[in-house]
């Protein structure tokens, strides 16, 4: 395994150790491990990890990353050792170490209220903070890769774990179509009214279609208010997906809404979705009300 620089990104690992400093952001990073598709164990005993790693090899396409730290009262003392003796057993670990500045450290424990794990009895914060620091360092040199989480925030975070470790995540948009009169999909994060659209349910050759039907696109296309609607709509999410995707958010679902769920809100669903994939996004649809009385 090759020591990630700034300037050559780290191989994808299959073998993930986390560790660092308390209150580093450990837990964060877990998360997105287990996002990328590995096996994730938080506190693992540390006589046990040579244990799982045998298992582990049985499983040929399962990634794995596990967080060890001081919480495991022999680990100071054992890593080391425990350590080697992954590499021994082929298991090639890559270790990944979070700090951030002892000031950061501070304040959030003083937010979250949690005593450090190291605390001693009439020991400051600060000094429990420093002497874990320096029983750290030895172990820190053996890291593959070293982040400092002190000017991130969560979302910054995150992003930064998925493109250092794995393919990045694809963005999914979900469109729903549906009836007002049948209550508003509960999943929605967007829910975009289209009942001031001209509606195809008073036309009586087109009453008992849908929005799928191709004598309905054509009624709805006709109308001058349907392309600004269309338009209107896709500039406001080619603005918002882009932001999404950089808080690290890996889905959206819109939904559209009409009276009952078979003409207006259909079409809209379709078209956007049409020109969702055109701009390369990957997009589905899922007509709820469709066939609904």
């Amino acid at each position: 395994m090759r020591r990630a620089t700034r300037h050559s990104p780290p191989p994808v690992p299959r073998f993930v150790i986390i560790t660092g400093l308390s209150g580093s952001g450990k837990t964060q990073v877990h998360k997105c491990f287990e996002d990328l598709g590995y096996f994730c164990i938080d506190n693992l005993p540390l006589r046990l990890v040579p244990e799982w790693g045998r298992l582990w090899k049985g499983l040929r396409e399962t990634k794995t990353a596990l967080i060890i730290d001081v919480r495991e009262r022999s680990f100071l003392e054992d890593f080391g050792s425990v350590y080697a003796r992954l590499k021994r057993m082929g298991l090639y670990p890559y270790l990944v170490f979070l700090e951030a500045d002892d000031t950061i450290l501070l304040r959030r424990f003083s937010e979250t209220r949690r005593p450090h794990p190291l605390a001693r009895r009439g020991e400051t914060l600060a000094r429990s903070i420093a002497r874990e620091r320096t029983m750290l360092n030895r172990i820190r040199a053996l890291a593959d890769d070293v982040i400092n989480t002190s000017r991130q925030t969560v979302h910054q975070l995150r992003r930064q774990v998925l493109e250092r470790y794995g393919e990045r995540l694809t963005f999914m948009v979900s469109l729903y179509s549906f009836g007002f009169r049948f209550g508003i999909p509960p999943e929605s994060d967007l829910v975009i009214d289209v009942r001031m659209l001209p509606n195809p349910f008073f036309i009586p050759r087109l009453k008992g279609r849908t929005g799928l039907d191709p004598s309905v696109v054509r009624f709805m296309r006709s109308h001058k208010e349907t392309d600004a609607l269309l338009e209107k709509t896709l500039d406001y999410l080619r603005f918002l997906v882009p932001r999404y995707r950089e808080e690290g958010k890996s889905y959206l679902t819109i939904s559209f809404g009409c009276t009952g769920g078979k003409h207006r809100s259909v079409f809209v669903a379709e078209q956007v979705r049409r020109a969702l994939e055109r701009d390369g996004l990957e997009a589905s649809v899922t007509h709820r009300d469709l066939h609904a009385d």
